[in-house]
């Protein structure tokens, strides 16, 4: 498995992964404005810096959006000596084979050479096997960062709950 920077041509592809991961964790039909988010890869790669896990037959089976510092668009925290992980994907035929690991483990990873303090991310409860995950990797849960999204196709008597999770380095 190899971790590297996306390329420009990549992009698309790993935008659809995204969505097919993200859809296949509930089953919603729509994940609403989310999707465009999902995948935009480009403008998240002009942002901040995408990550792909590439396995050894050359197939694009995932990536990871990590967020240098709080000055990014695609940050979800203010804190000034942390770095964030976004959007961490993994196609599902894929899934199980090490590729979210080693993708989080490059994010860790430049965010201690950034000599970043701490990593934050926000998982959802679907999100069961990255939790799991996180933890087993040293995240803890950080209930003061959570949030509760509201927006379509989500309401407010019907939220989103965004479970944060945070890593000491």
């Amino acid at each position: 498995m190899q971790i590297r920077l996306i390329r420009l041509d990549e992009c698309e592809a790993l935008g659809q992964i995204t969505l097919r991961a993200y859809k296949n964790l509930d089953g919603r039909e729509s994940l609403g404005p989310y999707e465009k988010q999902l995948l935009d890869v480009a403008a998240r790669q002009l942002d901040s810096e995408v990550y792909v896990a590439v396995d050894n037959d050359g197939n694009l089976v995932g990536g990871v959006t990590y967020v240098p510092g709080p000055e990014r668009t695609m940050s979800e925290f203010q804190d000034p000596d942390a770095a964030g992980i976004r959007m961490l994907a993994v196609d599902p035929q894929y899934q199980g084979l090490g590729a979210g690991r080693a993708l989080v483990e490059a994010c860790i990873a430049r965010a201690r050479l950034q000599h970043r303090r701490r990593i934050i991310l926000h998982s959802t409860p679907v999100m069961t096997s990255a939790q799991a995950l996180y933890q087993r990797l040293g995240f803890d849960s950080f209930p003061e960062l959570d949030v509760w999204f509201t927006d379509d196709p989500y309401s407010p008597s019907d939220p989103l709950h965004l479970i944060a999770y945070t890593l000491t380095l």
